[in-house]
């Protein structure tokens, strides 16, 4: 069966897990996929960064209130694409960040992620390093795990405590993405060069971009999901490149 949901996991803090989310979700709306990042970094809420406006319910409601509706907590984060962003920001008090990481209300992710599967093509899921319940229950919920590393030795060595991490809760990794580095490591299975804009952009890159940025997320997206992403880069060849990280 073709995997609809993965968890991308930093495996240390600062490692970009959050862009890295949303711009292989845009890569994905390029094609016309309706593309979900829902947000279990309660502790950084790095996604509402990238939302305009008011944010009333959001993912910590959707773990914490059995009742709340899945579309209140949607931003669409690319109206004008051929396919759909849609953010599931968190971004709530502490008290409401406690309660989503109790064991109760992580135990709903897996039936949150089923309902967000049943809204939308694929659904990403910014997973912050392996320490809490919510962070448990998106690794062992989803249908793909991968690794997000940040550059240098810092992110090799937190690899090796991330997997032990993840054997201890009976999963692995599938993908090692090594991000915001043009060349991947031994141990990782991607890299994802860094983008001129290192902000939050107004829009994801990876919807018009036709670089060495946009080809990675491609070839991210296509193994992640096991699926071809046709889109029209001008340098077809970066693309070739990139997907040559597979054999």
């Amino acid at each position: 069966m073709q995997p609809r949901t993965a968890a991308l996991v930093g495996v240390a803090g600062g490692a970009g897990t959050t862009r890295l989310a949303v711009e292989t979700a845009a890569a994905l709306a390029r094609d016309g996929a309706s593309a979900a990042v829902f947000d279990a970094a309660f502790a950084t809420q790095g996604l509402a960064q990238y939302v305009d406006g008011r944010i009333d319910t959001d993912a910590t409601d959707l773990l914490v209130d059995p009742d709340a509706e899945a579309a209140d907590a949607r931003h669409d984060l690319a109206p004008d694409a051929p396919g759909e962003v849609a953010a599931y920001p968190a971004f709530a008090p502490f008290a409401r960040i406690a309660d989503a990481k109790a064991p109760a209300a992580a135990e709903r992710l897996d039936a949150r992620l089923d309902d967000l599967g049943a809204a939308h093509d694929f659904v990403l899921v910014d997973t912050p390093p392996v320490a809490a319940n919510q962070a448990v229950a998106a690794v062992t919920s989803a249908d793909r795990n991968a690794a997000v590393l940040p550059r240098g030795d810092r992110g090799v060595d937190s690899l090796q405590r991330a997997r032990g991490r993840l054997a201890d809760v009976g999963t692995e990794f599938d993908l090692a993405v090594a991000n915001r580095t043009a060349d991947a490591r031994p141990d990782a299975d991607h890299a994802i060069p860094e983008h001129a804009e290192t902000g939050v952009p107004e829009v994801p890159a990876a919807l018009a971009g036709d670089g060495e940025f946009t080809a990675a997320l491609v070839a991210l997206a296509e193994s992640l999901f096991e699926t071809e992403v046709a889109v029209d880069l001008e340098e077809a060849s970066l693309l070739d490149a990139a997907r040559q990280t597979l054999s």
